[in-house]
C-alpha cells in the first residue's frame, strides 16, 4: 500500500477537506508545488489558485483558494486560506463578472490603494476561471 499523509484545507469559515492523500499540488508564490509523503518541512505563501489533492482512494479533488499559507510536515499538510471552496462549487458567471469589474477598476484607477485592490480582485477572478477550465478539461 502506498504511503499517505494527512491533509487539512481550512478557510476562515470552515474546514473544507480533511483526510489522507498520496499527493498534493498547490500554487506557491514562487511556482507550483508538488508534495509527497515524507516531504521536508516547509512553510510558504500561496497565491490564488487551485489546490489538487490525490486521495488515498486514487481520486483527485480540486479546491479553489484565495491565497494563504501552506505548512508541510513529514506526514501532515495544512493549507490555511481566507477563502477556500471545492472547485466544483465555483460560479463561472460570478467569476466573469468579478473579472470584468476588476478590469474596469484598473482602467478607472484614481489611487494606489484602488489599483492594488483591483489587481488583487483580478488575480482571484482569473484563478477561479482557470480552476473551472481545468475541471472542464478533466471532464468533471
Amino acid at each position: 500500500m502506498p504511503m499517505t499523509m494527512h491533509v487539512d484545507i481550512v478557510s476562515a469559515e470552515a474546514e473544507i477537506f480533511s483526510g489522507p492523500a498520496h499527493m498534493v499540488f498547490a500554487p506557491g508564490v514562487m511556482g507550483e508545488l508538488g508534495i509527497l509523503p515524507r516531504h521536508a518541512p516547509l512553510l510558504t505563501r500561496l497565491k490564488p489558485g487551485e489546490v489538487r489533492v490525490r486521495t488515498a482512494e486514487g481520486a483527485e479533488e480540486s479546491f479553489y483558494i484565495s491565497g494563504g499559507i501552506l505548512e508541510v510536515q513529514p506526514h501532515t499538510i495544512t493549507v490555511l486560506s481566507d477563502t477556500a471552496e471545492r472547485a466544483e462549487n465555483l460560479d463561472e458567471a460570478k467569476a466573469l463578472e468579478a473579472k470584468h469589474r476588476a478590469e474596469q477598476m484598473l482602467a478607472d484607477k484614481t489611487s494606489e490603494f484602488e489599483w492594488a485592490q483591483a489587481q488583487s480582485e483580478l488575480a482571484e477572478a482569473v484563478a477561479q476561471l482557470q480552476a473551472i477550465e481545468r475541471m472542464r478539461k478533466r471532464g468533471r
